[in-house]
């Protein structure tokens, strides 16, 4: 067995590794007199080495450290009552800016239990504070400026919708108005998107309001009779991100208003439902209506604006979209499989003219 070294020598060692320290230390007695204090504690706080060594620790600088509750936890942690833990506070010295300040003091144990003696640490986290809060600030005004801007788009939005419903009503071609028109339509249903995203100022997006509100208002726009047509949304409790839920409203919008368009010729009552179910990865989002069904000749039938649209959100997406007789009516489904997407997605063309 190694012979222990005398308590002098290890007292000496003890005051030399932490006046060598390079964190902020101080070595107090029990009667809270430094005994010994790091460099960088002289340093970081405007103290002059060679006075430290005997001086009460409260009385040190210009008494910026006389702190009664401070002093109250340090003769607790000497009479073996207590610990600093993270003891937090502010340290103010004339003619600068107050610091904030974390402290941890122990007790040290000696053998022979003839001296008591404690470690102070101090850590400086002002400037942490300051980046913290200089970040918080910076993400506060982002959130208030991208909403600003939100509702901006969809302001702007509505205006162009009116310009086109203005210039339908002027022009003297029936092609052109219908086109018109259905550009009036999608444009609305867009500053229902932004303008549902922008309420709601978050990151992600509760699918079944918002899915809700996009029909409620495309109905607005496009259903002159409630009880001749009618929209449901059926849908679980998912929440996605706002990115993701922009692309399955753009995918609502343009197969909402396909079956509005051409699944109720003469005024035929029916009902398109819109639902969506998910399992962990994997979601269907589907839209069916009860209308006259896809014709004999939609396999042949030129893809219009809308399935552009939608297969290439499908393909953002990494879904596979699928198109069902519904008997009666028609059934469009946008699926996304971790298995399917790992092999890539599948992508057919819609029967039915969107």
């Amino acid at each position: 067995m190694a012979p222990r070294l005398p308590l002098e020598i290890v007292h000496d060692l003890a005051t030399a590794v932490i006046t060598s320290s390079d964190a902020p230390l101080v070595l107090l007695d029990a009667d809270l007199t430094v005994v010994a204090a790091s460099k960088s504690f002289c340093r970081a706080f405007q103290l002059e080495p060679n006075s430290m060594s005997g001086s009460p620790f409260n009385e040190l600088g210009a008494g910026e450290w006389n702190v009664p509750q401070l002093t109250s936890l340090l003769n607790a942690t000497a009479s073996g009552h207590a610990e600093v833990e993270g003891y937090e506070m502010e340290l103010r010295r004339n003619g600068q800016e107050p610091r904030c300040l974390v402290l941890n003091a122990h007790k040290l144990e000696y053998a022979d239990g003839s001296k008591v003696r404690l470690l102070l640490s101090i850590t400086d986290i002002t400037d942490a504070r300051l980046a913290t809060k200089h970040k918080e600030d910076l993400v506060r005004e982002k959130a208030v400026l991208l909403q600003e801007l939100q509702h901006r788009v969809a302001n702007s939005l509505q205006i162009i919708a009116s310009v086109l419903m203005q210039s339908a009503r002027k022009t003297q071609s029936g092609e052109t108005r219908l086109h018109l028109h259905d550009a009036h339509q999608r444009v609305m249903s867009v500053a229902a998107l932004q303008k549902h995203l922008a309420e709601s100022g978050a990151e992600n997006v509760e699918l079944r309001p918002y899915f809700q509100t996009l029909c409620r208002s495309i109905g607005a726009s496009m259903i002159a009779d409630h009880d001749q047509l009618s929209i449901e949304v059926k849908s679980d409790e998912s929440i996605i991100s706002s990115e993701i839920s922009v692309s399955m409203g753009l995918i609502i919008t343009e197969l909402v208003i396909n079956s509005l368009k051409h699944a109720f010729p003469k005024d035929r009552k029916g009902k398109i439902v819109v639902e969506y179910q998910s399992h962990a990865s994997d979601w269907t989002l589907s839209v069916s209506d009860d209308g006259i069904g896809m014709s004999k000749e939609g396999s042949d039938a030129k893809a219009g604006l809308g399935t552009s649209i939608v297969q290439a959100l499908a393909r953002q997406l990494q879904a596979h979209i699928k198109v069902a007789d519904g008997n009666p009516g028609t059934s469009v489904s946008i699926t996304h499989s971790e298995i399917a997407s790992a092999d890539g997605a599948k992508v057919v063309p819609l029967v039915k003219a969107v």
